[in-house]
C-alpha cells in the first residue's frame, strides 16, 4: 500500500476538507499556549494537516525530538517553539510533496520564532524502514506520530525502530486509530478506506501485544475518543467495525513489569512542568495535582524517576515489599470505540 498511501497524500488530498471521515482530524480545542503557537505557522502547512490528535508530551525544552511521518510539518514546527532553540526536531516522511511544503517554509518559521536559523530538519523515507533514514541509534528524547502508525504495513518494524532510536527513559508519544476487532484481508488493500486511515487501523489487543514485543512492556493509555465514519460508501462497506482515535505512551524503560503491582508507593508533583503548572496527567489513570500526594503502582514510580519527569516528582517508598496488585483499573484497557453505521460522533478539527 506505500505507492496507494504517496498517491493519496501527496496528489488526492491536497487540504484536510478533501478527508471523507473524521478518523485523520484533530476534535479537540488546542489549549491557549498551542493556539499561540499555531498562529505563527505558515497558512500552506496549516492546511496540509492530516493528525488526529494533539501530540505534544510536557516537559519539552532543549529535548531532541523525531516526528514520523511529519507530513507538511505542522507538528514539527510547533514543536520547533516548544523544545526551544537549543532543542532539535527531526520529521520524517515519504511523501515528496509534503515534504517540499515543511523544507519550503523551514527558514520562514525559524524567522517567526526569532531563532538564529531552524531547529527543524526533514528526511525523506519509511517509517517502516527507518534504518535506511540515517539516524542515530539511542539519539532521541521523544519519538512523536500523528494518525501515521495505521497507514504503516509492517507495525512491528515501526515500534522495534522506535524502541531502538529512543534514548533510555525516552517517550514514544502518538496518536494513532484503532479498530475494535481484526480488519478483514479484502478492506486492508482498498486504497481510500486505506488513505482515510481506517483500514490500517490495528485491533486494539493486536496493538498492546505489538507494543510489548517491541519492548514497551507498559503502555499507558493517556486519551481516547470515537471517530465518526459519515460516508454511506465506507460505512456500508466497514459494516459493524468500529473505531477510535487514542493517544498513548510508550516508554523504553526494560526495567518495568508487565502488570501494575503495590509497593505502597507515593508520588508528589512539584507542579514545575511549563503548560501543566496545576496538574499533569501521565495518563487517564494517573493524574496529579500540585503538591498533593497520590498512590502510583510500581511502574509509574519507575516512569516518574526514570524518564525526563523525575526532576518534577517526588517519589516517596521503594519496591523492598510487596503488597499485590495495584487497586486501579490499568491504563491499557480498551478505549471508547465509536457506533457503527456512520452515527454522529466527535467534531472534526
Amino acid at each position: 500500500m506505500h505507492a496507494e498511501v504517496q498517491q493519496y497524500y501527496g496528489q488526492v488530498l491536497q487540504t484536510t476538507d478533501d478527508l471523507k471521515t473524521t478518523a485523520c482530524c484533530t476534535a479537540d480545542a488546542p489549549p491557549d499556549f498551542l493556539k499561540e503557537a499555531l498562529a505563527r505557522l505558515h497558512d500552506e502547512v496549516l492546511t496540509r494537516y492530516y493528525g488526529c490528535g494533539l501530540v505534544l508530551p510536557e516537559a519539552l525544552t532543549g529535548a531532541t525530538v523525531l516526528d514520523l511521518g511529519c507530513g507538511a510539518g505542522r507538528d514539527a514546527f510547533v514543536l520547533s517553539q516548544l523544545v526551544g532553540e537549543q532543542g532539535r526536531v527531526v520529521g520524517v516522511d515519504m511523501t515528496p510533496e509534503q515534504l517540499d511544503v515543511a523544507r519550503r517554509h523551514a527558514d520562514f518559521h525559524a524567522e517567526q520564532f526569532g531563532y538564529a536559523q531552524s531547529n527543524v530538519e526533514f528526511v525523506e523515507g519509511n517509517i517502516e524502514r527507518l534504518a535506511e533514514a540515517g539516524l542515530p541509534d539511542a539519539g532521541f528524547d521523544i519519538i512523536i506520530s500523528n494518525c501515521v502508525i495505521n497507514l504503516a504495513t509492517d507495525k512491528q518494524a515501526v515500534l522495534d525502530d522506535v524502541y531502538r532510536l529512543l534514548k533510555p527513559g525516552g517517550e514514544m508519544y502518538f496518536a494513532d486509530i484503532y479498530a475494535d476487532r481484526r480488519i478483514p484481508i479484502e478492506l486492508q488493500t482498498d486504497p481510500v478506506l486505506y488513505g482515510e486511515c481506517l483500514s490500517g487501523a490495528l485491533y486494539w489487543n493486536d496493538f498492546l501485544e505489538i507494543a510489548r514485543r517491541a519492548g514497551f512492556r507498559d503502555p499507558r493509555l493517556v486519551d481516547d475518543r470515537p471517530v465518526a465514519v459519515e460516508d454511506e460508501e465506507l460505512t456500508a462497506k466497514l459494516g459493524a467495525i468500529r473505531f477510535c482515535s487514542a493517544t498513548c505512551r510508550l516508554f523504553k524503560l526494560p526495567q518495568l513489569g508487565f502488570t501494575s503491582e503495590d509497593y505502597g508507593q507515593r508520588a508528589q508533583y512539584r507542579g514545575t512542568i511549563e503548560h501543566s503548572r496545576e496538574r499533569f496527567t501521565l495518563d487517564q489513570d494517573d493524574v496529579f495535582e500540585s503538591g498533593k500526594s497520590v498512590p502510583i503502582s510500581g511502574n509509574t514510580a519507575d516512569i516518574l524517576s526514570l524518564s525526563r519527569f523525575a526532576p518534577h516528582f517526588e517519589v516517596l517508598g521503594d519496591q523492598a515489599i510487596h503488597l499485590g496488585a495495584f487497586g486501579k483499573v490499568s491504563s491499557t484497557a480498551a478505549p471508547a470505540f465509536g457506533v457503527p453505521e456512520g452515527t454522529a460522533g466527535s467534531g472534526c478539527c
